[in-house]
């Protein structure tokens, strides 16, 4: 198997490649969304820009956040768990929901606000591998609003068999594929709109903007590590030289206390007319 140098793993390469496709990107929200592609009047990118200054922040994040029809969309990819991704997405709903009322806005005007998220891992332990949530009662079910939605979409289960017929699932085993032969696999199935997908991929991964992009973002990786464990040694060698101070403190104070006992010693004895022996080693 020929393996793949770049895949969408990379968030470069992911938002590159739908930012230079936005109608590969409308197609793949409609259909992660359960919306007809063709009803969609109203389609834009919000944040298409990948500020090279930034790529090496610890927090920057390279997610699309689209106005789908009135709606908010923010489209996540998460490759690790680091064990708050619920809390995470939450705080982007609520970030982008509250970023749409505009001053002396109304709040009935607020937008549907959906957070999308592709996850490389499994979240919950349901077998399906898309889940949806959104705020209601906790006994009669009754939604409180339809203005929040959060979509989650677990890579891991998704079914071994690529059916054509799923056309959602295809655009996942597109975030899947490690191999030439994963993509040719989605290319002989003959949907129009996945060859489309593949070829845009090969081309946007071979390019050389996205590669000196690629490049920028990993050595901003290097060199935030190379820090992290620099400070890591420098606060290591600190704490250890702050304890080499507290152990040097405490037996000066016990030193400071023996011959204050020894000179005690000495002065009873001087009262008892006794010959003062030395005062015995400190072991």
């Amino acid at each position: 198997m020929t393996k793949l140098e770049y895949t969408l793993r990379s968030d470069t390469l992911f938002k590159m490649l739908f930012v230079r496709h936005p109608d590969l990107l409308k197609r793949m929200v409609a259909e992660l969304l359960g919306i007809d592609a063709g009803n969609i009047k109203d389609f834009s990118i919000t944040n298409p820009e990948m500020p090279p200054d930034s790529l090496g922040e610890k927090f920057c994040r390279l997610d699309i956040n689209m106005t789908v029809d009135g709606r908010r969309v923010d489209l996540e990819v998460q490759v690790s768990n680091e064990g708050d991704y619920p809390e995470r997405s939450l705080y982007y709903w609520a970030r982008e929901y509250s970023s749409a009322l505009g001053e002396g806005g109304d709040y009935s005007d607020l937008p549907r606000t959906v957070v999308t998220s592709i996850l490389y891992f499994n979240l919950f332990e349901c077998k399906e591998h898309h889940s949806e949530f959104a705020p209601l009662e906790v006994k009669r079910h009754e939604p409180l609003t339809d203005r929040m939605a959060l979509h989650y979409f677990e890579l891991p289960k998704l079914p071994g068999t690529v059916d054509a017929s799923r056309v959602r699932d295809l655009w996942l085993s597109l975030f899947l594929a490690e191999t030439e032969e994963d993509l040719a696999k989605l290319e002989s199935l003959e949907v129009p709109i996945m060859q489309e997908a593949v070829e845009a991929f090969r081309q946007v991964a071979t390019g050389s903007e996205f590669r000196e992009i690629e490049r920028l973002r990993s050595k901003a990786r290097h060199d935030e590590a190379q820090a992290l464990k620099h400070a890591t040694i420098l606060a290591t060698e600190a704490e250890r030289e702050k304890w080499q101070a507290v152990v040097a403190e405490k037996d000066s104070t016990h030193a400071k206390e023996l011959a204050e006992q020894h000179a005690v010693i000495e002065k009873l004895r001087a009262r008892l007319g006794e010959d003062s022996p030395p005062p015995p080693a400190d072991n």
